[in-house]
């Protein structure tokens, strides 16, 4: 195989091994629609890398933790229902970053390869910079799983043994905000949150634990990104979409399996 095929499936496997243990707190929590709020804005971050002269990952990075400090904030103290919320700034910041693109008329910008993902194009400085990013990230996950799982499981419980709910929805936040970032490359803006719940989902049907859970969604993850990347090549298909259809047959497939509990 060619080196940017080798470079595609590392990139990956990053993201698949950190959008699996993250995907399942998505899944528990149902804040699938908040991490379409925090995608919906990369494209705003985007545009603002080019209008700055940074580099579009940067500007991701940039709006995207953003814009989850100022979501968690609001969830906090606004009188609004959390989807009514989420779903004004999701399509405002995806509007707010469309409009902007009027304003890149001399910008050489692939939108396609920003909305659905150009994984076969990952240079070896991004791959570098996903693979720290992705083990900061797993770190920070492995060393907040049971704090995050208190909270998961029981809010008042966990607050009795000292955990701060703010504090580990904020640093969760975060996460996902770096997992946009990262992901970007991979299946772009628009399939960012499939690959977070769709592994997981179907791992959850597998599991009688939080752990096996987890573990099963990297797995079936990790397992999308290399069908998905070969039948790419065997059929001339889209890369990013082909990796989220076959997630989405693994859970299918999960589904005609007896649950476990």
């Amino acid at each position: 195989m060619d080196d940017f095929i080798y470079r595609a499936i590392l990139a990956g496997l990053l993201v698949a091994v950190v959008a699996g243990p993250m995907g399942c707190f998505v899944v528990w929590r149902r804040m699938a629609y908040f991490g379409e709020a925090i995608s919906h804005s990369a494209l705003l971050g985007i545009v603002l890398g080019f209008l700055m002269g940074l580099s579009p990952t940067f500007g991701v990075l940039l709006i995207t933790v953003g814009l989850g400090l100022f979501l968690a904030l609001l969830q906090r103290w606004q009188p609004l229902a959390n989807d009514t919320l989420l779903g004004i700034f999701s399509h405002t910041s995806l509007s707010l970053g469309l409009v902007g693109l009027g304003f890149l008329e001399n910008q050489q910008l692939d939108l396609y390869a920003f909305l659905f993902g150009d994984i076969l194009s990952v240079t070896t400085e991004e791959l570098w910079v996903m693979a720290g990013v992705s083990l900061l990230s797993l770190l920070v996950l492995a060393y907040l799983w049971q704090q995050l799982l208190a909270v998961t499981l029981h809010e008042e419980l966990a607050q009795v043994e000292g955990v701060s709910l703010f504090r580990s929805h904020v640093v969760f936040v975060m996460l996902i905000a770096v997992l946009v970032a990262v992901a970007l490359k991979v299946v772009g803006i628009l399939l960012i949150t499939s690959l977070l719940i769709i592994p997981s989902a179907a791992a959850q049907r597998l599991a009688n634990s939080p752990e096996q859970m987890a573990f099963g969604s990297i797995v079936i993850g990790a397992l999308s990104v290399l069908i998905g990347i070969q039948a790419s090549l065997w059929w001339d298909s889209p890369t990013g979409p082909s990796i989220v259809v076959t997630a989405s047959l693994f859970f299918l497939l999960s589904n005609l399996l007896p649950r476990r509990h």
